[in-house]
């Protein structure tokens, strides 16, 4: 299962596989496009680094932060432009596509949909039985997405779809 915190200069990545004792960390990081790139050597640079992540890692899910309103538009217009690279890319895999707004991830792991980076980083270190939290934290925001569905998709297992 790979999360991924999209953007159109940073895009935060996170592989766990489910195991018997729980989730455990596969890979995680953030690709990071050139800041003086123009927005389409960004995108390019983005869809071929997605590329190569996702023909490494295989997921069979892949699940992928839901736009969200935001107040600065063209901020929301970037993301929007990094979330379609992103989903594209996926898309071509065959994976399954899961899209959860920030606040539903944070909540189903911190338990409070405005909990902030630090604390969705400590509980993503928890969860996942290691020492200290991945860096950067756009890793753990992906890691965060990869980790609520996994808790989602075991609690529908056991009580069916209903249980969203």
């Amino acid at each position: 299962m790979l999360g991924i915190d999209p953007g159109t200069r940073v895009v935060g990545y996170g592989a766990v596989v489910v195991a018997p004792k729980g989730p455990r960390l596969l890979a995680c990081g953030a690709l990071r496009a050139e800041k003086d790139d123009d927005v389409p050597a960004r995108l390019a640079y983005l869809r071929t680094e997605l590329d190569l992540l996702l023909a490494k890692v295989r997921p069979t899910v892949v699940v992928v932060e839901a736009a969200f309103a935001a107040l600065n538009v063209q901020s929301a217009l970037r993301i929007g432009e990094g979330r379609g690279v992103v989903l594209a890319c996926a898309a071509a895999t065959g994976a399954k596509i899961v899209q959860y707004p920030p606040a539903v991830a944070k909540k189903a792991l911190v338990g409070n949909g405005a909990a902030d980076k630090t604390q969705v980083a400590w509980i993503v270190t928890q969860l996942l039985g290691l020492a200290e939290p991945p860096k950067p934290l756009d890793a753990t925001d992906a890691l965060a997405l990869a980790l609520a569905h996994v808790q989602r998709s075991a609690l529908e297992e056991r009580l069916g779809p209903r249980a969203r």
